[in-house]
């Protein structure tokens, strides 16, 4: 069995600091966490909304330049630090998104990579071999 070796995908999100690709892909699949900072690598203001749509925007784009939809997501896991949140990010989300849905589940954390942050995702998606 060969083993194919991973493509990140080219996006012109923030160009991170840290040691990671904003998506990669192998073997059909595309691989992605996303967090609702802007062009300048900042967090949004303005609360759960605003970082979920900013998040969800972030991961339409990152699709689109994989060459797919968000009607390619298999899977997403939501990472939100407060419960309450999860009403709103239901909301948001549901307009990102057609049936038959992905598969996800909702987590409540203590904390996520930076501290003004809310929520983030962590995305699977179907796509050709890149």
């Amino acid at each position: 069995m060969s083993v194919t070796a991973k493509k990140a995908v080219p996006t012109s999100l923030f160009a991170s600091k840290a040691p990671l690709e904003w998506a990669v892909v192998n073997n059909g699949t595309l691989y992605t966490a996303q967090i609702p900072i802007d062009q300048s690598g900042s967090v949004v203001e303005g609360g759960i909304e605003a970082q979920t749509r900013q998040t969800l925007d972030n991961l339409v784009h990152t699709l689109e330049c994989a060459g797919v939809s968000t009607d390619a997501v298999l899977q997403v896991l939501i990472y939100v630090t407060d419960c309450s949140y999860l009403a709103t990010v239901n909301e948001i989300y549901a307009e990102y998104f057609n049936a038959p849905f992905p598969n996800r589940a909702a987590v409540v954390v203590a904390g996520l990579a930076r501290e003004e942050m809310l929520v983030e995702l962590v995305v699977y998606a179907a796509v050709g071999d890149q």
